[in-house]
């Protein structure tokens, strides 16, 4: 079976392909100082409360976060007796190179869901992806990664504004019922989820006229579904885009699950 693993900035994903389908999929929180026997221990728990029996014989890593890669190095070559895939890496190919400016190293995971994407919803895409940073990654008529905009997450922000200003309170993502707050809460929230909604509208608008061609917008990660309620910002959202990407680029590279 085939482990994939998405280690973000603030969560890592780990998910087990069977060669027809993913049968499980746990997250954890993302701490470069984790061993791999402590990832071992965590994984096969999880594996056996799942009664998960078949054994684990490829792994796919995209990472933001490098200083994970050792100890996942680790515990795919102790524990699996394998060599993981790491996205990013020369060993490792993609469906499409990416065309950006020259030395520019683009993030793993964005390699990875614009391989996703383009394999599920063809060309001229945009990809808006709600993580600790939320990203926006066009994909061409070809399926190459050709640049983005980044800008804060929405939960980093709501962060910043509770770290900066000590009269505001720390609140949840929420879509409030109305846009003008009766509140400090109703106030910050509808400041947060509509601005979003705003960012989202008006980066994908200012994308499409630059790009000069029809364009369909893909929302992943978890707060999408939340800001598709805002308005129909997205033509589909996938939940499970990076897994799927990695699957993807895993099999372009002659692995077998």
């Amino acid at each position: 079976m085939l482990l994939c693993i998405d280690c973000g900035n603030t969560n890592t994903v780990f998910s087990i392909w069977n060669g027809e389908r993913f049968v499980a999929t746990w997250r954890a929180s993302t701490e470069h100082q984790r061993t791999a026997d402590q990832y071992y221990v965590w994984l096969s728990t999880l594996m056996n409360l799942q009664k998960i029996e078949a054994k684990i014989t490829e792994v796919i890593i995209s990472t933001t976060v490098p200083r994970v890669v050792f100890n996942l190095r680790v515990l795919c070559s102790r524990y699996f007796d394998c060599r993981p895939l790491v996205v990013g890496k020369p060993e490792c190919r993609l469906p499409v190179a990416p065309r950006v400016d020259p030395g520019t190293r683009v993030g793993p995971d964005r390699l990875v869901n614009a391989a996703a994407a383009f394999d599920l919803h063809g060309g001229d895409l945009i990809v808006v992806d709600f993580g600790t940073a939320t990203t926006f990654d066009v994909v061409d008529t070809d399926g190459a990664y050709i640049g983005g905009v980044i800008a804060p997450g929405v939960n980093l922000s709501l962060e910043a504004l509770h770290m900066a200003a000590a009269a505001l309170p720390h609140v949840d993502v929420a879509r409030p019922d109305r846009v003008i707050g009766k509140n400090t809460v109703e106030c910050m929230q509808a400041g947060v989820f509509w601005g979003y909604v705003g960012l989202v509208n008006g980066i994908c608008e200012r994308i499409k006229a630059e790009h000069e061609r029809p364009m369909r917008v893909i929302g992943t990660g978890g707060l999408a579904p939340l800001f598709a309620s805002g308005e129909a910002l997205f033509d589909d959202i996938q939940d499970d885009l990076t897994m799927h990407g990695l699957r993807i680029i895993h099999d372009l590279n002659g692995k077998t699950a």
